[in-house]
Protein backbone atom coordinates (compact mmCIF):
# COMPACT_ATOMS: atom_id res chain seq x y z
CA UNK A 1 0.00 0.00 0.00
CA UNK A 2 2.60 2.46 0.73
CA UNK A 3 4.73 1.75 -2.11
CA UNK A 4 1.91 2.48 -4.55
CA UNK A 5 1.56 5.65 -3.11
CA UNK A 6 4.75 6.61 -3.12
CA UNK A 7 4.84 5.51 -7.04
CA UNK A 8 1.67 7.57 -7.39
CA UNK A 9 2.52 10.65 -5.96
CA UNK A 10 6.15 10.86 -4.48
CA UNK A 11 8.37 9.46 -1.47
CA UNK A 12 6.78 12.33 0.90
CA UNK A 13 3.30 11.49 0.24
CA UNK A 14 4.41 8.10 0.36
CA UNK A 15 5.90 8.65 3.95
CA UNK A 16 2.87 10.39 4.86
CA UNK A 17 0.75 7.28 4.04
CA UNK A 18 3.34 4.87 6.11
CA UNK A 19 2.96 7.39 9.19
CA UNK A 20 -0.50 7.66 9.32
CA UNK A 21 -0.81 3.82 8.97
CA UNK A 22 1.51 3.08 11.83
CA UNK A 23 -0.62 5.67 13.82
CA UNK A 24 -3.31 3.64 12.94
CA UNK A 25 -1.92 0.68 13.84
CA UNK A 26 -0.63 2.07 17.07
CA UNK A 27 -4.27 3.21 17.94
CA UNK A 28 -5.84 -0.30 16.78
CA UNK A 29 -3.58 -2.48 18.82
CA UNK A 30 -4.84 -0.23 22.28
CA UNK A 31 -8.50 -0.84 21.31
CA UNK A 32 -8.73 -3.92 20.14
CA UNK A 33 -7.58 -6.73 17.52
CA UNK A 34 -10.28 -6.11 15.07
CA UNK A 35 -9.92 -1.76 15.77
CA UNK A 36 -8.06 -2.11 12.61
CA UNK A 37 -11.18 -3.30 10.09
CA UNK A 38 -13.96 -1.23 11.77
CA UNK A 39 -13.28 1.54 8.93
CA UNK A 40 -14.14 -1.49 6.37
CA UNK A 41 -17.40 -1.72 8.14
CA UNK A 42 -18.32 1.66 8.44
CA UNK A 43 -17.35 2.49 5.12
CA UNK A 44 -19.96 -0.04 3.77
CA UNK A 45 -22.45 0.85 6.05
CA UNK A 46 -21.78 4.38 4.80
CA UNK A 47 -22.41 3.22 1.35
CA UNK A 48 -25.71 1.46 1.78
CA UNK A 49 -26.30 4.83 3.30
CA UNK A 50 -25.60 6.81 0.47
CA UNK A 51 -27.18 4.70 -2.00
CA UNK A 52 -30.48 5.22 0.45
CA UNK A 53 -30.09 8.88 -0.08
CA UNK A 54 -29.78 8.64 -4.13
CA UNK A 55 -26.25 10.02 -3.98
CA UNK A 56 -25.71 8.61 -7.66
CA UNK A 57 -28.18 10.80 -8.81
CA UNK A 58 -28.28 14.02 -7.03
CA UNK A 59 -24.21 14.82 -6.00
CA UNK A 60 -22.00 12.29 -8.71
CA UNK A 61 -24.28 13.27 -11.64
CA UNK A 62 -23.93 17.05 -10.62
CA UNK A 63 -19.88 16.90 -10.25
CA UNK A 64 -19.49 14.34 -12.76
CA UNK A 65 -17.61 12.14 -10.39
CA UNK A 66 -17.64 7.97 -10.47
CA UNK A 67 -19.26 6.10 -8.14
CA UNK A 68 -17.41 5.46 -5.04
CA UNK A 69 -16.07 1.96 -4.17
CA UNK A 70 -16.90 -0.45 -1.09
CA UNK A 71 -13.43 0.76 0.68
CA UNK A 72 -13.16 3.91 -1.19
CA UNK A 73 -12.65 6.13 1.95
CA UNK A 74 -10.87 2.90 3.92
CA UNK A 75 -7.74 3.04 1.97
CA UNK A 76 -5.66 5.54 0.40
CA UNK A 77 -5.54 5.53 -3.02
CA UNK A 78 -5.12 9.31 -4.36
CA UNK A 79 -5.35 11.87 -1.09
CA UNK A 80 -6.19 14.88 -3.24
CA UNK A 81 -9.44 13.12 -5.18
CA UNK A 82 -9.96 11.99 -1.93
CA UNK A 83 -10.34 14.86 -0.23
CA UNK A 84 -12.62 16.35 -2.67
CA UNK A 85 -14.89 13.98 -2.97
CA UNK A 86 -15.15 14.00 1.22
CA UNK A 87 -15.78 17.53 1.22
CA UNK A 88 -18.02 17.42 -1.63
CA UNK A 89 -20.39 14.57 0.21
CA UNK A 90 -20.09 16.46 3.50
CA UNK A 91 -21.09 19.61 2.23
CA UNK A 92 -24.34 17.39 0.08
CA UNK A 93 -25.24 15.37 3.20
CA UNK A 94 -25.34 18.75 5.55
CA UNK A 95 -27.77 20.40 2.91
CA UNK A 96 -29.23 17.18 2.76
CA UNK A 97 -30.04 17.42 6.40
CA UNK A 98 -31.80 20.48 6.19
CA UNK A 99 -28.60 23.33 7.06
CA UNK A 100 -27.23 25.74 4.10
CA UNK A 101 -24.23 24.56 3.20
CA UNK A 102 -21.68 26.20 0.99
CA UNK A 103 -20.02 23.96 -1.86
CA UNK A 104 -16.63 23.84 -1.50
CA UNK A 105 -14.36 24.60 -4.73
CA UNK A 106 -11.17 23.08 -5.39
CA UNK A 107 -9.06 25.87 -4.46
CA UNK A 108 -10.27 26.75 -1.29
CA UNK A 109 -8.46 26.81 2.09
CA UNK A 110 -8.89 23.04 3.71
CA UNK A 111 -8.35 23.80 7.06
CA UNK A 112 -11.83 26.25 6.85
CA UNK A 113 -13.33 23.60 4.91
CA UNK A 114 -12.70 21.14 7.81
CA UNK A 115 -13.63 23.37 10.37
CA UNK A 116 -16.71 24.33 8.68
CA UNK A 117 -17.65 20.87 8.57
CA UNK A 118 -16.87 19.68 11.96
CA UNK A 119 -18.65 22.54 13.59
CA UNK A 120 -21.90 21.53 11.39
CA UNK A 121 -21.22 18.16 12.92
CA UNK A 122 -21.02 19.48 16.67
CA UNK A 123 -24.69 21.60 15.96
CA UNK A 124 -26.05 18.17 15.02
CA UNK A 125 -24.90 16.80 18.83
CA UNK A 126 -22.44 14.73 17.98
CA UNK A 127 -19.39 13.88 19.21
CA UNK A 128 -15.98 14.93 17.50
CA UNK A 129 -12.41 13.77 19.87
CA UNK A 130 -9.90 13.81 17.41
CA UNK A 131 -8.15 16.50 15.64
CA UNK A 132 -8.94 17.98 12.29
CA UNK A 133 -5.64 17.16 11.03
CA UNK A 134 -6.92 13.42 10.48
CA UNK A 135 -9.22 14.57 7.41
CA UNK A 136 -6.95 15.79 5.35
CA UNK A 137 -5.73 12.92 3.66
CA UNK A 138 -9.18 12.50 2.83
CA UNK A 139 -9.78 8.46 3.85
CA UNK A 140 -9.41 6.76 6.70
CA UNK A 141 -11.59 6.35 9.80
CA UNK A 142 -12.37 9.72 10.82
CA UNK A 143 -13.29 10.66 7.39
CA UNK A 144 -15.93 7.28 7.30
CA UNK A 145 -17.11 8.65 10.94
CA UNK A 146 -17.96 11.96 9.79
CA UNK A 147 -19.77 11.23 6.93
CA UNK A 148 -21.77 8.29 8.23
CA UNK A 149 -23.03 10.69 11.00
CA UNK A 150 -24.02 13.46 8.57
CA UNK A 151 -25.67 10.58 6.61
CA UNK A 152 -27.62 9.41 9.39
CA UNK A 153 -28.42 12.99 9.78
CA UNK A 154 -29.90 13.23 6.55
CA UNK A 155 -32.01 9.69 6.39
CA UNK A 156 -33.81 11.46 10.10
CA UNK A 157 -34.11 14.61 7.68
CA UNK A 158 -35.82 12.61 5.05
CA UNK A 159 -38.35 10.50 7.43
CA UNK A 160 -36.27 7.57 6.28
CA UNK A 161 -36.64 4.84 9.40
CA UNK A 162 -34.71 1.20 9.39
CA UNK A 163 -37.58 -2.03 9.79
CA UNK A 164 -36.78 -5.19 10.22
CA UNK A 165 -35.20 -7.67 7.68
CA UNK A 166 -37.53 -9.58 5.99
CA UNK A 167 -36.22 -13.12 5.27
CA UNK A 168 -37.46 -15.21 2.46
CA UNK A 169 -39.01 -18.64 3.28
CA UNK A 170 -36.97 -21.53 1.32
CA UNK A 171 -38.16 -25.08 1.36
CA UNK A 172 -35.89 -27.58 2.31
CA UNK A 173 -35.02 -30.24 -0.69
CA UNK A 174 -35.08 -33.55 1.01
CA UNK A 175 -31.56 -34.69 0.30
CA UNK A 176 -31.04 -38.40 -0.79
CA UNK A 177 -28.95 -40.71 1.30
CA UNK A 178 -26.34 -42.46 -0.77
CA UNK A 179 -25.09 -45.92 0.31
CA UNK A 180 -21.82 -44.60 1.25
CA UNK A 181 -24.21 -42.35 3.89
CA UNK A 182 -26.35 -45.20 5.33
CA UNK A 183 -23.37 -46.93 6.64
CA UNK A 184 -21.69 -43.67 7.99
CA UNK A 185 -25.09 -43.44 9.36
CA UNK A 186 -25.83 -47.38 10.53
CA UNK A 187 -22.42 -46.93 12.39
CA UNK A 188 -22.55 -43.85 14.09
CA UNK A 189 -25.46 -45.62 15.70
CA UNK A 190 -23.81 -48.63 16.77
CA UNK A 191 -20.93 -46.28 18.24
CA UNK A 192 -24.58 -44.23 20.24
CA UNK A 193 -25.47 -47.53 20.93
CA UNK A 194 -21.76 -49.05 22.62
CA UNK A 195 -21.73 -44.96 24.52
CA UNK A 196 -24.89 -45.54 26.30
CA UNK A 197 -23.85 -49.15 27.29
CA UNK A 198 -20.33 -48.07 28.25
CA UNK A 199 -21.88 -45.13 30.16
CA UNK A 200 -24.49 -47.65 31.92
CA UNK A 201 -21.36 -50.48 32.97
CA UNK A 202 -20.52 -47.80 35.82
CA UNK A 203 -17.80 -45.91 33.76
CA UNK A 204 -15.74 -49.19 32.91
CA UNK A 205 -14.32 -49.63 29.42
CA UNK A 206 -14.87 -52.29 27.48
CA UNK A 207 -11.22 -53.03 25.26
CA UNK A 208 -13.16 -55.64 23.34
CA UNK A 209 -15.43 -52.86 21.74
CA UNK A 210 -12.62 -50.18 21.30
CA UNK A 211 -10.72 -52.81 19.15
CA UNK A 212 -13.58 -53.78 17.32
CA UNK A 213 -14.46 -50.17 17.11
CA UNK A 214 -11.05 -49.16 15.22
CA UNK A 215 -11.02 -52.34 13.20
CA UNK A 216 -14.02 -51.20 11.71
CA UNK A 217 -13.31 -47.88 10.67
CA UNK A 218 -9.74 -49.04 9.17
CA UNK A 219 -12.03 -51.17 7.06
CA UNK A 220 -14.13 -48.49 6.28
CA UNK A 221 -11.38 -45.84 5.32
CA UNK A 222 -9.45 -49.26 3.41
CA UNK A 223 -12.25 -49.41 1.25
CA UNK A 224 -13.05 -45.81 0.41
CA UNK A 225 -9.43 -45.48 -0.60
CA UNK A 226 -9.89 -48.29 -3.23
CA UNK A 227 -13.41 -46.95 -4.61
CA UNK A 228 -11.42 -43.79 -5.43
CA UNK A 229 -8.19 -45.42 -6.59
CA UNK A 230 -10.41 -47.22 -9.38
CA UNK A 231 -11.32 -44.52 -12.18
CA UNK A 232 -13.92 -44.61 -14.47
CA UNK A 233 -13.37 -41.46 -16.43
CA UNK A 234 -12.35 -42.52 -20.09
CA UNK A 235 -8.96 -40.74 -21.14
CA UNK A 236 -9.94 -39.55 -24.54
CA UNK A 237 -12.72 -37.16 -22.93
CA UNK A 238 -10.88 -36.41 -20.32
CA UNK A 239 -7.89 -35.03 -22.78
CA UNK A 240 -11.11 -33.44 -25.23
CA UNK A 241 -12.45 -31.46 -21.50
CA UNK A 242 -8.33 -30.03 -21.40
CA UNK A 243 -8.39 -29.01 -25.02
CA UNK A 244 -11.80 -27.28 -24.12
CA UNK A 245 -10.78 -25.64 -21.18
CA UNK A 246 -7.29 -25.06 -21.65
CA UNK A 247 -7.85 -21.26 -23.17
CA UNK A 248 -9.61 -20.05 -20.17
CA UNK A 249 -6.36 -20.94 -17.82
CA UNK A 250 -4.53 -18.51 -19.61
CA UNK A 251 -3.40 -16.07 -17.07
CA UNK A 252 -3.26 -12.72 -18.80
CA UNK A 253 -1.18 -10.28 -16.84
CA UNK A 254 -2.53 -6.20 -17.28
CA UNK A 255 -0.02 -3.48 -17.33
CA UNK A 256 -0.62 -1.32 -14.61
CA UNK A 257 0.69 2.49 -14.23
CA UNK A 258 1.36 1.99 -10.81
CA UNK A 259 3.36 -1.31 -10.94
CA UNK A 260 6.78 -0.79 -9.95
CA UNK A 261 8.13 -2.75 -12.60
CA UNK A 262 7.33 -0.06 -14.81
CA UNK A 263 8.65 3.00 -13.17
CA UNK A 264 12.00 0.84 -12.49
CA UNK A 265 11.89 0.06 -16.60
CA UNK A 266 10.96 4.00 -17.24
CA UNK A 267 14.41 4.83 -14.42
CA UNK A 268 16.34 2.78 -17.25
CA UNK A 269 15.03 4.07 -19.84
CA UNK A 270 15.37 8.20 -18.69
CA UNK A 271 19.01 6.56 -17.80
CA UNK A 272 20.15 5.97 -20.79
CA UNK A 273 18.76 8.99 -22.26
CA UNK A 274 20.43 11.29 -19.46
CA UNK A 275 23.86 9.33 -20.16
CA UNK A 276 23.46 9.71 -23.98
CA UNK A 277 23.01 13.45 -23.67
CA UNK A 278 25.93 13.84 -21.57
CA UNK A 279 28.38 12.49 -24.02
CA UNK A 280 26.95 14.68 -26.38
CA UNK A 281 26.95 18.02 -23.95
CA UNK A 282 30.07 17.22 -21.84
CA UNK A 283 32.01 18.33 -25.01
CA UNK A 284 30.22 21.86 -25.00
CA UNK A 285 30.37 22.07 -21.18
CA UNK A 286 33.97 21.23 -21.15
CA UNK A 287 34.63 24.09 -23.92
CA UNK A 288 32.51 27.08 -22.09
CA UNK A 289 34.70 26.15 -19.00
CA UNK A 290 37.94 26.72 -20.63
CA UNK A 291 36.97 30.03 -22.04
CA UNK A 292 34.89 31.06 -18.86
CA UNK A 293 38.41 30.47 -17.20
CA UNK A 294 40.71 32.04 -19.96
CA UNK A 295 38.52 35.08 -19.51
CA UNK A 296 38.55 35.04 -15.83
CA UNK A 297 42.69 35.15 -16.47
CA UNK A 298 42.36 38.25 -18.29
CA UNK A 299 40.11 39.78 -16.09
CA UNK A 300 42.92 39.34 -13.09
CA UNK A 301 45.42 40.55 -15.04
CA UNK A 302 43.75 43.46 -16.04
CA UNK A 303 42.72 44.12 -12.72
CA UNK A 304 46.51 44.17 -11.43
CA UNK A 305 47.68 45.98 -14.16
CA UNK A 306 44.71 49.00 -13.07
CA UNK A 307 45.42 48.69 -9.37
CA UNK A 308 49.19 49.56 -10.36
CA UNK A 309 48.29 52.03 -12.52
CA UNK A 310 46.11 54.03 -10.12
CA UNK A 311 47.68 53.67 -6.93
CA UNK A 312 49.39 56.69 -6.61
CA UNK A 313 45.52 58.23 -7.29
CA UNK A 314 44.24 55.47 -4.61
CA UNK A 315 46.45 57.01 -2.26
CA UNK A 316 45.26 60.35 -2.56
CA UNK A 317 41.79 59.01 -2.17
CA UNK A 318 42.85 58.07 1.25
CA UNK A 319 44.49 60.95 2.61
CA UNK A 320 40.97 62.68 1.15
CA UNK A 321 38.67 60.40 3.09
CA UNK A 322 41.10 60.64 6.26
CA UNK A 323 40.85 65.00 5.81
CA UNK A 324 37.03 64.01 5.21
CA UNK A 325 36.50 62.54 8.13
CA UNK A 326 38.40 64.78 10.26
CA UNK A 327 36.09 67.92 8.99
CA UNK A 328 33.22 65.48 9.68
CA UNK A 329 34.09 65.11 13.38
CA UNK A 330 35.07 68.77 13.44
CA UNK A 331 31.74 69.52 12.34
CA UNK A 332 29.96 67.47 14.67
CA UNK A 333 31.78 68.95 17.71
CA UNK A 334 30.64 72.26 16.26
CA UNK A 335 27.04 71.44 15.59
CA UNK A 336 26.74 70.14 19.22
CA UNK A 337 27.78 73.31 20.65
CA UNK A 338 25.78 75.04 18.47
CA UNK A 339 22.35 73.14 19.52
CA UNK A 340 23.45 74.04 22.73
CA UNK A 341 24.11 77.42 22.08
CA UNK A 342 20.40 77.22 20.87
CA UNK A 343 19.04 75.74 23.10
CA UNK A 344 20.23 78.23 25.86
CA UNK A 345 18.99 81.02 23.46
CA UNK A 346 15.15 79.53 23.55
CA UNK A 347 15.56 79.64 27.02
CA UNK A 348 16.22 82.84 27.09
CA UNK A 349 13.67 84.49 24.89
CA UNK A 350 11.20 82.72 26.51
CA UNK A 351 12.28 84.67 29.93
CA UNK A 352 12.55 87.61 27.52
CA UNK A 353 8.98 86.93 26.35
CA UNK A 354 7.66 86.20 29.96
CA UNK A 355 9.19 89.81 31.07
CA UNK A 356 8.09 91.82 28.45
CA UNK A 357 4.75 90.49 29.08
CA UNK A 358 4.70 91.29 32.44
CA UNK A 359 5.77 95.37 31.85
CA UNK A 360 2.78 95.47 29.41
CA UNK A 361 0.53 94.70 32.22
CA UNK A 362 1.82 96.53 34.63
CA UNK A 363 2.14 99.50 32.10
CA UNK A 364 -1.37 99.11 30.83
CA UNK A 365 -2.99 99.49 34.75
CA UNK A 366 -0.70 102.56 35.25
CA UNK A 367 -2.29 104.39 32.17
CA UNK A 368 -5.88 103.21 32.84
CA UNK A 369 -8.12 105.49 34.52
CA UNK A 370 -10.50 103.62 35.42
CA UNK A 371 -8.99 102.53 38.71
CA UNK A 372 -8.85 105.75 39.84
CA UNK A 373 -12.76 106.45 38.74
CA UNK A 374 -13.57 103.37 40.94
CA UNK A 375 -11.85 104.88 43.74
CA UNK A 376 -13.64 108.41 43.43
CA UNK A 377 -16.90 106.78 43.38
CA UNK A 378 -15.67 104.66 46.31
CA UNK A 379 -14.51 108.13 48.52
CA UNK A 380 -17.76 109.94 47.45
CA UNK A 381 -19.23 106.33 48.79
CA UNK A 382 -17.42 106.55 52.07
CA UNK A 383 -18.68 110.75 52.62
CA UNK A 384 -22.24 109.63 51.99
CA UNK A 385 -22.14 106.98 54.62
CA UNK A 386 -20.13 108.88 57.34
CA UNK A 387 -22.66 112.21 56.73
CA UNK A 388 -25.55 109.28 57.69
CA UNK A 389 -23.65 107.67 59.89
CA UNK A 390 -23.34 111.41 61.55
CA UNK A 391 -26.63 112.01 61.29
CA UNK A 392 -27.91 108.87 63.29
CA UNK A 393 -25.17 109.66 66.15
CA UNK A 394 -27.17 113.13 66.48
CA UNK A 395 -30.54 111.19 66.68
CA UNK A 396 -28.86 108.76 69.00
CA UNK A 397 -27.24 111.63 71.19
CA UNK A 398 -30.75 113.89 71.05
CA UNK A 399 -33.05 111.03 71.76
CA UNK A 400 -30.13 109.72 74.72
CA UNK A 401 -30.18 113.09 76.15
CA UNK A 402 -34.27 113.27 76.63
CA UNK A 403 -33.83 109.77 78.37
CA UNK A 404 -31.23 111.54 80.45
CA UNK A 405 -33.23 114.81 80.91
CA UNK A 406 -36.74 112.83 81.68
CA UNK A 407 -35.20 110.64 84.39
CA UNK A 408 -33.50 112.92 86.41
CA UNK A 409 -37.74 115.35 85.56
CA UNK A 410 -38.56 112.07 87.51
CA UNK A 411 -36.02 111.83 90.18
CA UNK A 412 -36.22 115.20 91.08
CA UNK A 413 -40.24 115.19 91.23
CA UNK A 414 -39.77 111.89 93.49
CA UNK A 415 -37.72 114.14 96.22
CA UNK A 416 -40.11 116.65 96.50
CA UNK A 417 -42.55 114.17 96.98
CA UNK A 418 -40.84 112.53 99.61
CA UNK A 419 -39.84 115.31 101.28
CA UNK A 420 -43.26 116.92 101.86
CA UNK A 421 -45.08 114.29 103.81
CA UNK A 422 -42.00 114.42 106.20
CA UNK A 423 -42.45 118.18 106.63
CA UNK A 424 -46.55 117.97 107.78
CA UNK A 425 -45.69 115.34 110.16
CA UNK A 426 -43.22 116.64 111.88
CA UNK A 427 -45.56 119.95 112.30
CA UNK A 428 -48.36 117.80 113.73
Amino acid sequence: MAEEAAGGGGSRRGAAVVAAERDEEGAAVERGPGAAYHMFVLMEDLLDKLKLLSYEEEALRRHNMRPLSRHYFALPTNPGEQFFMFCTLAAWLITKAGRPFEQPQEYDDPNAIISNVLSELRSFGRPVDFPPSKLKAGYGEQACYVLDCLAEEALKHTGFSWKRPAYPTEELEEEEITADDAELMLNKLEEDVVEEESDNEDSFIDLNVLKAQTYRSDMNDSAKQEEILQSTTDAAEWNLEVERVLPQLKVTVRTDNKDWRIHVEQMHQHKDGIESSLKETRGYLDKLHNEISRTLEKINSREKYINSQLEHLVQEYRSAQALLSEAKEKYQEGSGGVTERIRVLSEITELLERVKQETEEKGSSMTDGAPLVKIKQALTKLKQETIQMDIQIGVMEHTLLQSKLKEKSNMTRDMHATMIPEATVGAY
